[in-house]
């Protein structure tokens, strides 16, 4: 059980760490670097994020992971709820 809980803190913690990979994104062409640089810092964001959400996925396990990602779907940002 000690296992378990340890790894479901970090897939939660991976899940919501993979945030601001994509956060930065729009505001990477904004700096003053090369293009060949901007390049690879977007490519490179977009890589760590997937796979910082999708080893989240895998420590939090089948149920909590479908669940935390309906949160990131926009399509159900603004429905209600059941309840």
């Amino acid at each position: 059980m000690q296992k378990k809980n340890w790894q479901l803190k970090l897939g939660v913690i991976l899940i919501f760490g993979c945030i601001p990979f994509y956060l930065i994104l729009p505001f990477i062409p904004m700096l003053g670097i090369g293009t060949g640089m901007k390049v690879v810092l977007t490519t490179s964001s977009i890589i760590i994020g997937e796979l910082m959400f999708w080893v989240g996925g895998f420590l939090v396990g089948k149920e909590l992971f479908t669940r935390y990602k309906s949160y990131f779907n926009p399509k159900n940002w603004f429905r209600k709820s059941n309840q």
